[in-house]
């Protein structure tokens, strides 16, 4: 995925906007010199991987256009503790008003790709693809994916419009599994691939009987119903795991040969990488 310009300078011109509040920060005005400059370094202070650094670069850029900076990592690089990223140099006032921002930004989708990376790893040889899923923060999702694809993940839809997925209370609304495959295959065309959720071997006999599904959501299937379901399943349907997966356990859901993980708390509960900006005067 590329991020485009200008949706970066967007969400970088309303997250300063949210920082400055009425225009300017109080106590870089208060304490430095207008003339002053300064540099700084962006340093990781923990391993992982790096993901973000253009929303960081951009935030210092949309703050003051008289900033050099030199970059000693890209994203995707796996850092080390006391790894240097890049360094920013130019008016010292506006280096710690954009400082915050930049960090939340680069820390954040950081941490969302080390703990991606660390999933992918868990499976790896399987062929299991790990995916993220809509569980992101309300407008950052373009960026949580971003760094789900830096961590080696793939992304699920991004949104309801670009993908049918039928989950349980569609199916409660409708009444039967049978009328919500049967409805959506008419009116969705053939253009569309169909997916939906099952949390029993009973529902996912209902979809195979069906036949119009293309992928199945195998949701909080245990372990042995999920070898079922697999077995099931195979060479009829793309099957997908989702529900109760975590470090400990994607490795023994990737081995019963779903095809998909789809991992809620790669963007929900990712912890951030703790990056710094150490400033020289």
């Amino acid at each position: 995925m590329v991020l485009s310009p200008i949706i970066i300078e967007d969400l970088v011109k309303t997250a300063l906007k949210e920082d400055l509040g009425h225009g300017f920060d109080i106590t870089s005005n208060l304490l430095i010199p207008a003339g002053q400059s300064a540099r700084g370094v962006l340093k990781a202070r923990q391993d992982g991987r790096l993901a973000g650094l253009i929303l960081a670069l951009s935030t210092f850029s949309l703050t003051d256009i008289d900033f050099d900076m030199s970059v000693m990592a890209e994203d995707g690089a796996d850092l080390q503790a006391g790894d240097v990223i890049a360094e920013i140099e130019g008016p010292a006032r506006s280096l710690l008003t954009a400082e915050r921002v930049a960090l939340n930004f680069m820390s954040h989708m950081s941490g969302v790709a080390t703990l991606t990376a660390r999933y992918v790893e868990k499976v790896k040889d399987t062929g299991v693809e790990i995916c993220d899923t809509r569980k992101t923060l309300p407008g950052l999702r373009l960026l949580q994916k971003y760094a789900v694809e830096i961590g080696g993940g793939a992304n699920h839809r991004f949104g309801l419009d670009d993908a049918i997925l039928i989950k349980d209370n569609h199916i409660a609304a409708v009444g039967s599994i049978d009328e919500a495959l049967n409805q959506a295959h008419m009116l969705a065309g053939h253009t569309k691939k169909i997916e939906i959720e099952v949390d029993t071997l009973a529902q996912l006999e209902d979809v195979l009987a069906n036949g119009k599904a293309d992928i199945v959501m195998l949701d909080n299937f245990g372990l042995e119903d999920l070898k079922k379901a697999v077995q099931l399943c195979k060479g009829q349907i793309t099957t997908e795991a989702s529900g109760s997966v975590n470090l400990e356990t994607v490795r023994a859901i990737a081995e019963t040969g779903v095809d998909y993980i789809s991992v809620g708390a790669l963007t929900h509960s990712a912890p951030t990488l703790d990056i710094a900006l150490d400033i020289d005067v």
